[in-house]
């Protein structure tokens, strides 16, 4: 039995971008909105931090743009990769039609400070923190809500429409159990943090060196990195020790060499496991998948945010109305679903095709991989071409404006 209940017109779970985007875009149309976030802050490390060209236009579309640039960031107006010798654009963002014409990467955390804030603007915004979502409630077939452990006890929270955004390891999406496509991914990737030094370099980049791909995130003080292994190889690398997992980084990046130290044991790095899936239907009555929960990406490109909040766009925009009618049909749920499916699967392909014809054959047979991947080479010789992966990067498939209409803010 609940110790409390609450209704609400839409319970959201997860706060993270999709989660938080929805729920302010839907206050802002006037909707009573509860998202129920399981942790107590958003300080969560090796998320995705990057903000694209789309994202970055939709909050300006807000009006929020110039106050969100303040926060800490580090502007990429261009995609760098190097192999060997070659120092290759593969993506330059100048010539798309938005107002930010670079990525900013910025803390997640901070990006979600600021979403919070906003939305806390609007009456109808209520978001609880420590509050786990641990089941689905239901009444007749149809989802009416859910059921959460808080601090102060069981909470019910009940709702004309629940809205999973809890990511690739969504509870709801097991409780509710949908039906779950598997593209598979060959490879996984290892996170850690190096310290930042006087001398090197500005831009964030990747290093593609005889199968081993490496990828170096500006954090200001810091570097965000990131080694591609092969699935399953952690633990082999493991047992290989780590002086030589040091050794693989100064080699990769010869600038860290002098601070390989830094990596003091196991604990300094964190693997994400990599996965490519999507649901084959995002809805049943009453509920209502988005983001990771609906489709995991692949962390290649680093699209996964962008097409998430892309999700909570066209969500927004469909479900407004029909959400201050209290009369949410499995129609204005499937609408969503075909509005994202088809960006979703292109999105996807071509993660695929990337993870499948460039990384799988470099990570299993790094000898193979001397020569700069043709990808690679055809935009070094065709600066022309950096305007298609800039595109489909910066902007996705199929960018989502703002429609709905803003309610009245607090005095």
């Amino acid at each position: 039995m609940a110790d409390e209940v609450r209704t609400t017109q839409c319970c959201i779970v997860g706060g993270g971008p999709a989660g938080m985007m929805l729920g302010l875009l839907l206050a802002r149309a006037g909707v009573d909105v509860t998202v129920l976030e399981k942790h107590a802050d958003f300080l969560r490390d090796f998320r995705g931090d990057t903000l694209h060209p789309s994202t970055l236009e939709l909050i300006h579309e807000l009006g929020w743009l110039e106050e969100l640039l303040t926060l800490p960031h580090q502007k990429a107006p261009m995609l760098r990769f190097q192999n060997g010798t070659h120092d290759v654009v593969i993506a330059d963002f100048a010539h798309l039609p938005t107002q930010a014409r670079f990525i900013a990467f910025m803390p997640q955390w901070d990006v979600l400070d600021f979403l919070a804030r906003k939305a806390s603007a609007y009456p109808g915004f209520h978001l609880r923190q420590r509050a786990e979502v641990t089941d689905v409630l239901r009444e007749n077939g149809t989802v009416v809500g859910v059921r959460a452990r808080t601090p102060e006890g069981a909470l019910e929270v009940r709702a004309s429409l629940v809205v999973a955004a809890d990511g690739r390891n969504s509870v709801v999406r097991q409780r509710a159990g949908f039906e779950v496509e598997v593209l598979g991914a060959p490879m996984d990737v290892l996170w850690f943090r190096m310290s930042r030094q006087a001398g090197d370099p500005e831009d964030p980049m990747g290093r593609f060196e005889q199968g081993q791909v490496f990828v170096l995130i500006n954090r200001g003080d810091a570097w965000q990195c990131g080694r591609v292994i092969a699935k399953g190889s952690f633990e082999a690398l493991r047992e290989a020790g780590l002086a030589s997992f040091r050794e693989d980084v100064a080699r990769l990046a010869p600038f860290l060499a002098d601070r390989t130290h830094e990596i003091a044991s196991w604990d300094d790095v964190k693997l994400l496991t990599v996965r490519v899936d999507r649901l084959r239907t995002w809805y049943q009555p009453g509920l209502l998948c988005i983001g990771d929960a609906a489709h995991a990406m692949s962390p290649v490109g680093g699209v996964g945010i962008n097409l998430a909040v892309q999700d909570a766009v066209a969500a927004a925009n469909i479900l407004a109305e029909p959400l201050l009618a209290r009369h949410v049909t499995s129609m204005h749920l499937r609408h969503v679903q075909e509005r994202r499916e088809w960006p979703t699967r292109i999105t996807q392909r071509a993660q695929v095709l990337i993870q499948n014809r460039v990384l799988g054959p470099a990570l299993r047979s790094p000898s193979s991989s001397r020569r700069l991947p043709l990808p690679l080479w055809l935009v070094q010789h065709a600066p022309v071409l950096r305007r298609i992966p800039a595109r489909l990067v910066g902007m996705g498939i199929r960018p989502e404006h703002i429609h709905s209409p803003a309610a009245p803010r607090v005095p």
